[in-house]
């Protein structure tokens, strides 16, 4: 495969050329010329690009997504550092189960109104305090009274 005009990458990878510019700036991709008034890149970009693309999905910053490279463009991912995010992503995955259980507790809930359902109240209360964000996502507990 020949090398890519700006134009060409934006297309097949469906980035914008915008933001291809800025992640040339910010160090994540290179190009290799220019073809007029176009950057130019080497085909393995749509690689680079797809890596990129997984890592902004997980919650990577740009910074720590640049780190997974190398000098020479090649990956080199830091498994502690995807053992950390993974982490963090069981810890979130927690916190939104917890609050979709509140959610449909509150929705199917028999009590007159949700300020006098005693389990509510508890979710309320923990929000409130924070206590939900600090245990990282434990569900409060709906089965006490």
């Amino acid at each position: 495969m020949h090398a890519l005009d700006i134009s060409a990458v934006a297309q097949r990878s469906g980035i914008p050329a915008s933001t291809l510019r800025y992640y040339e700036e910010r160090g994540l991709i290179a190009s290799i010329g220019r073809r007029g008034l176009k950057r130019v890149f080497e085909p393995g970009i749509l690689e680079r690009l797809a890596l990129i693309a997984l890592g902004r999905q997980a919650g990577f910053s740009l910074d720590e997504i640049a780190a997974m490279f190398d000098a020479r463009g090649m990956a080199v991912i830091d498994r502690d550092m995807l053992r950390a995010k993974a982490d963090e992503l069981d810890a979130l995955i927690q916190r939104l189960a917890a609050m979709r259980d509140g959610l449909r507790h509150a929705a199917a809930c028999p009590a007159p109104s949700h300020m006098e359902c005693p389990t509510f109240q508890r979710i309320v209360r923990a929000a409130a305090s924070g206590a939900l964000a600090r245990r990282a996502g434990a569900a409060p507990r709906l089965d006490r009274p």
